[in-house]
């Protein structure tokens, strides 16, 4: 979940002023709800593809394919935006990484590097995955607990800044935090390679969730204690003008280590997860078996290879577009692709509840709290605007003839069921 969100966001929420703080609460109670959702479903479906496999179960064939389509074609956005970023940051220290191929450049190459890696071992990775989290929050924490000593209440009022209504206000605070909690899933798609999936997904999910909640509210706090709206609203990088306030001028370059770390850190989780992702539409045939097959190594290797060659088209493609018109993109369609993931989690949840299957119960509680997901989720998705949602469906249409294909190839074209 910790990527590039934390290192960005509080310049977006600044508009906002104090109000935005609701925001991250919603945000925060709407992410340990789907990671509830998630913990449990794991526990009763122990395989590899998250919700697709949940969806499956539930709904079906078409469903489901939809579902994992969207979300790999999220993986694609997600890699391409992150190699970017990755490229942004590294340009601190050398500036010459800012002409726009240098920048793309460098993307493929920490892209390729990590693909590279989660093809020889996935245990490598997680290692990896385990030094870069521990070393991606130290200046988080560090800038959060130092602004402790520079915090004003004052920039904290007027508590709405926007413009706009208390509720508008907090449903737009809302959608833009929910962007630093996506990752949510990430542990319920490779369930093959982790030990004791039925307890240690769940655990692994809500401890994770937990901790980062913490983590993003207390730096939002000390950030917006530390400088003023305005000047935050105008920051291109607030963690690090927040550094440099505290620390001095030199404090932007650690800063901007950090920065790397995370969004290496988050670039090499997303590689293994696209690879599982792909492997599990192969398993099913809808894409060529080749991709369903492991290495010796125990990885998905070719869906590896396949999902990062798109990631690199999308990169190459988009080169001359500027880095922020092209990140802020990404970003959204990631965000509302990854939304669909959710939802229908939710709603597999409060149907496996309902129907008394996989040993759920028809009460209150567990119907309730798939509800509460599938409301949260429509939330978020009419508030990230019409232009992003059209943006959004014309990506998963573009997966449907995969879907028809493997019923010709089955023979079952006549007998589709939608």
């Amino acid at each position: 979940m910790i990527g590039s969100g934390i290192f960005a966001l509080p310049a977006a929420l600044a508009r906002f002023g104090g109000i935005s703080l609701i925001g991250w609460m919603v945000a925060a109670l709407g992410a340990l709800t789907l990671a509830q959702i998630m913990g449990k479903l794991s526990k009763a479906i122990p395989e590899n593809g998250g919700s697709y496999i949940y969806t499956k179960r539930a709904f079906g064939d078409f469903p489901s394919f939809l579902v994992a389509w969207g979300y790999w074609m999220t993986l694609w956005t997600t890699n391409a935006a992150i190699g970017l970023t990755f490229a942004g940051y590294l340009s601190v220290f050398f500036p010459v990484i800012e002409h726009p191929w240098l920048s793309v450049l460098v993307a493929l190459g920490v892209l390729w590097s990590l693909s590279l890696l989660n093809t020889y071992s996935v245990r490598a990775s997680g290692n990896l995955q385990v030094v870069t989290t521990l070393l991606k929050i130290i200046p988080v924490l560090v800038v959060a607990i130092g602004g402790i000593f520079f915090f004003n209440p004052d920039h904290f009022f007027p508590f709405n800044l926007s413009g706009e209504s208390s509720l508008q206000a907090i449903s737009g605070a809302t959608v833009l935090c929910f962007f630093a909690f996506l990752g949510i899933e990430t542990a319920t798609i490779p369930a093959d390679n982790i030990k004791n999936p039925e307890k240690n997904i769940s655990k692994g999910t809500m401890i994770g969730v937990i901790l980062v909640i913490l983590l993003y509210i207390f730096s939002t706090i000390s950030l917006f204690g530390a400088i003023s709206p305005g000047e935050l609203a105008h920051s291109i990088a607030p963690l690090s003008d927040t550094a440099t306030r505290i620390f001095g001028g030199k404090a932007r370059y650690w800063v901007a280590a950090g920065a790397c770390i995370s969004t290496f850190g988050a670039l090499n989780v997303w590689i293994l997860v696209q690879g599982q992702i792909s492997r599990s539409l192969a398993l099913d045939g809808y894409l060529p078996k080749s991709i369903s097959q492991l290495n010796r190594k125990g990885s998905p290797g070719m869906g590896i290879a396949v999902s990062s060659s798109v990631a690199s088209i999308l990169l190459l493609a988009n080169s001359s577009k500027g880095f922020a018109d092209l990140y802020e993109f990404m970003v959204e369609l990631t965000t509302l692709t990854s939304l669909l993931f959710y939802l229908s989690a939710a709603s597999a949840f409060a149907y496996f509840a309902f129907t008394r299957q996989l040993g759920f119960q028809r009460n209150f509680r567990e119907i309730g709290l798939g509800i509460l997901g599938m409301i949260f989720s429509f939330w978020i998705i009419f508030g990230s605007g019409l232009e992003i949602v059209i943006w959004c469906v014309l990506g998963v249409l573009l997966g449907v003839p995969f879907y028809f294909w493997k019923k010709y190839k089955m023979g079952k074209l006549n007998d589709l069921k939608i």
